[in-house]
């Protein structure tokens, strides 16, 4: 994907409401990106704001991007003035775990039978 293609794709998010978009952007091309939602599961609506669509190109993975975007993510969320971020996994909690996200615990929707949540403190 292009820069100009993911301007004109995530042209529709702001930065003080939800959802924003963060753009990882190198030499003009989109390596990946995150949002962060008002909230990533009907069964827990109490929980808000959410981490979403964390996705890295194939080829820009393992070098540290992926990890630069959540870091900013949490820190936007803090500026937001929330004091947690969560996050929904059916298939990566060891990947949260190992990098300092707490389970909170694990619940099923209509499409899931096993959703991880987890949470960071954002400080």
């Amino acid at each position: 994907m292009e820069y100009e293609d993911v301007v004109r794709h995530f042209s529709n998010t702001r930065d003080s409401t939800f959802p924003i978009t963060l753009v990882a952007i190198e030499n003009g091309e989109c390596l990946g990106t995150v949002s962060i939602i008002e909230n990533d599961l009907k069964v827990r609506d109490m929980y808000k704001p959410w981490l979403a669509s964390l996705y890295m190109k194939p080829d820009s993975r393992s070098r540290g991007i992926g990890q630069k975007l959540v870091a900013i993510t949490i820190g936007v969320v803090k500026e937001l003035g929330f004091n947690e971020l969560y996050l929904r996994t059916e298939d990566t909690s060891e990947y949260y775990r190992n990098r300092g996200w707490i389970y909170v615990e694990t619940v099923s929707d209509d499409k899931y039978e096993k959703i991880d949540v987890f949470k960071i403190k954002c400080i």
